[in-house]
């Protein structure tokens, strides 16, 4: 039979329902407001819209406990996916500035947070804590919904689905390095291994660069930069215990080296403002022997003077050089 939403009976058995939440993202379905959120409809009992709209507040099964004759084989029942397609009917007709549009909006949320949880699932081995995971997927449900066309003619849980998987892929490609490296580069890091493998395989040995670049259709230079994006995927602490018997010490005390040239970064600081002042043959004369790796008889051709008169000129530069910076300290 035919029973209208409207009607005082089914006010009165809707009435035993939870109540509703407070407007949001995790709000349950008022059952008084369902008539005006879901329009005419045909059901075949009371009891049975009573008891789907339960299952569907509380995530129970939609089939009641106990029906009435034959009622289990001639109703369709309000599921979660007929409840969503009346409600997506509705979004459409309504604007943002609608008193209605937030209230049906975040309704649909809450029917359809399942897919986000069995999307999300999928993920479960990733270091990240599932509350997070389905936090993101939720996000991409939102824009789902808010895009979702029901015209075309399309299931809501088809169109959502690669929604909310690529928000959650997107997560973890935006969160999940040490350091934050370019997008194409992150997919030229996955291409390279599955390439890698193909080729090991194929090949019975490891594969060089050459034929990675061959394999991929890139260059070597950028095969040599998606393999060193690897490095940037984990970070390890300075603080990391050595896993070798012969090492000793964290990290921190075994990275390093000391630099023989660091003690010449003063002499050269303290040389240049005594070059400056020398004259242009004597400063000639030390760029040559010094820097040009020129010896003393090529010195004199160059500047057309004796050998024996450029050795006395770098002898008596030399000394002025050596008691400016013997002044200076």
């Amino acid at each position: 039979m035919s029973v209208n939403l409207d009607s005082p009976e089914l006010h009165s058995t809707a009435s035993v329902l939870p109540a509703p939440r407070a407007a949001g993202p995790g709000h349950a379905i008022p059952a008084t407001a369902l008539p005006q959120l879901v329009g005419e409809a045909a059901v075949a009992d009371i009891d049975a819209v009573a008891d789907s709209v339960t299952a569907v507040m509380t995530g129970a099964a939609t089939a009641p406990a106990t029906t009435a004759p034959g009622a289990g084989e001639e109703r369709d029942g309000l599921d979660t996916r007929t409840l969503s397609r009346s409600l997506f009917q509705r979004f459409a007709t309504l604007t943002p500035e609608s008193p209605d549009y937030t209230y049906v909006r975040d309704t649909l949320i809450e029917l359809n947070l399942p897919l986000v949880r069995y999307a999300a699932a999928r993920f479960r081995s990733r270091n990240e804590p599932m509350e997070d995971i389905v936090q993101v997927g939720t996000i991409g449900l939102i824009k789902a919904i808010d895009r979702f066309d029901s015209e075309r003619g399309v299931e809501f849980p088809t169109f959502a689905m690669p929604t909310i998987i690529g928000e959650i892929k997107r997560f973890f490609r935006d969160t999940s390095w040490s350091v934050r490296v370019p997008r194409r580069l992150q997919e030229l890091r996955l291409s390279l291994t599955r390439a890698g493998d193909e080729l090991a395989q194929r090949l019975d040995r490891s594969p060089t660069v050459a034929e990675l670049a061959a394999c991929l259709g890139v260059s070597e230079e950028d095969v040599v930069e998606g393999l060193a994006v690897g490095n940037a995927y984990t970070a390890s602490s300075l603080d990391t215990a050595p896993t070798d018997e012969d090492s000793e010490g964290p990290l921190a005390e075994r990275l390093g080296y000391e630099d023989a040239a660091m003690e010449g970064v003063e002499y050269r600081e303290s040389l240049k403002p005594l070059l400056a002042r020398l004259p242009a043959r004597e400063r000639r004369i030390i760029m040559l022997r010094f820097f040009g790796n020129m010896t003393q008889s090529q010195i004199g051709e160059e500047i057309g003077i004796s050998q024996m008169h450029v050795s006395r000129l770098l002898t008596r530069t030399l000394a002025t050089l050596r008691e400016g910076l013997i002044a200076e300290s």
